[in-house]
């Protein structure tokens, strides 16, 4: 019925609650949730990594002159499509979007947090 989350490892794709795609440099992340289950303290969750699809784009046949852009990796688009006959998404509201982007805002803040600490104690080892 889910080919491709199936082709993923999760057996049990009825158990999927929701999931989250956000973009890290020239990846896609996808973190899966699964419905917490009886005596569980915490829901679990699986992530995959997919690296974006470069293409070339003509920006000016006059001089031929191309820009490199990215694009969500094919397989993935096929997966969201199964997650989202899964969990159907509710329409998200501008509120909702206000409150994604400051998710996403406070996951990079703690990110770049831990590449500056990390780059700290490289320094501090020469």
């Amino acid at each position: 019925m889910y080919p491709h989350l199936v082709s993923l490892g999760i057996s049990e794709p009825e158990k999927i609650e929701r999931y989250s795609l956000r973009q890290e440099a020239h990846k896609d992340i996808l973190k899966i949730y699964f419905s917490k289950q009886k005596g569980e303290l915490f829901a679990k969750s699986v992530k995959f990594k997919y690296p974006r699809q470069v293409k070339n784009v003509l920006i000016d046949s006059g001089s031929h002159r191309y820009k490199e852009t990215t694009e969500i990796n094919r397989n993935l688009t096929l997966i969201i499509d199964e997650l989202n006959k899964i969990t159907r998404p509710e329409k998200e509201t501008s509120t909702d979007v206000k409150k994604k982007i400051l998710k996403d805002l406070r996951h990079l803040e703690k990110v770049v947090a831990s590449k500056i600490e990390e780059i700290e104690k490289d320094l501090e080892k020469l």
